[in-house]
């Protein structure tokens, strides 16, 4: 799908009720985990050490849309520290939509980590807005495992290393089988090499940002990974692509 008004030349952002059908999700219950970035034309996944610096409102309107359809928002530990994650909430109308469509008035934040290198005063939990998820592993510090068990519901999956295919079906059936990855390129990496990404959405910056700033995926070994294209949404200078899994 594409929406623009070729008359003009230029395309006015989309609006929120558009953006929630483009990224509607046909089936709730089946486990999906839906990875959102933004980059560079020429592929910088940040400027000035930063996500933030390359969006504009539409990438934020398409983000804000995407929390709002999700069951848990997932993060690095990383990506928490830089981006200054915090209090997250979404707005009065979004969260009367989500009430409307039967979900929960916000969706949890979750936290992926294995040295557990976060404090239980950091802002991630003690703004959150719901009880929020940290995702380790049986061999992380046991006294940091219970200090942050105060402040969040911590899910252990795997021994000596995260297990994302458990993370995954752990948060599902906790409910939350709609998994919204805001990053970082570790955690993306991983995540294609446990074989859980199903969707990604892409948010194409209009600039080009050069230096030696990093892709949206690290980590990985290289492998051809096929994604279809769903839609592509030009709004102002900015394109929002949303692509899924070729199965």
């Amino acid at each position: 799908m594409t929406i623009g008004d070729e008359r003009s030349g230029r395309t006015p952002g989309p609006g929120r009720e558009a953006l929630l059908a483009a990224y509607d999700i046909a089936d709730r219950q089946a486990p999906r985990v839906r990875m959102n970035f933004v980059a560079s034309l020429d592929g910088a996944v940040t400027i000035d050490g930063r996500s933030g610096g390359l969006g504009d409102a539409a990438d934020r309107l398409a983000m804000d849309v995407m929390r709002t359809l999700a069951d848990v928002v997932l993060v690095g530990a990383g990506t928490v520290r830089v981006e200054g994650y915090g209090g997250v909430q979404l707005s009065r109308d979004d969260v009367a939509w989500r009430r409307e469509h039967g979900l929960a008035d916000q969706p949890r934040l979750a936290v992926v980590s294995s040295a557990l290198e976060l404090e239980p005063q950091h802002p991630f939990f003690a703004e959150a807005v719901i009880r929020p998820v940290v995702v380790t592993h049986a061999a992380s510090d046991a006294g940091r495992r219970s200090a942050l068990a105060e402040v969040a519901d911590v899910l252990v999956c795997g021994e000596r290393a995260v297990d994302l295919r458990l993370a995954v079906d752990e948060l599902a059936a906790a409910g939350l089988p709609q998994v919204l990855c805001e990053g970082g390129p570790h955690l993306f990496g991983s995540l294609l090499d446990a074989d859980r990404v199903d969707e990604l959405c892409l948010s194409l910056s209009s600039t080009i940002v050069g230096g030696d700033t990093g892709r949206i995926v690290r980590g990985v070994p290289e492998h051809d990974r096929p994604m279809r294209l769903v839609h592509a949404i030009p709004a102002g200078d900015l394109l929002l692509l949303r692509y899924e899994r070729a199965r």
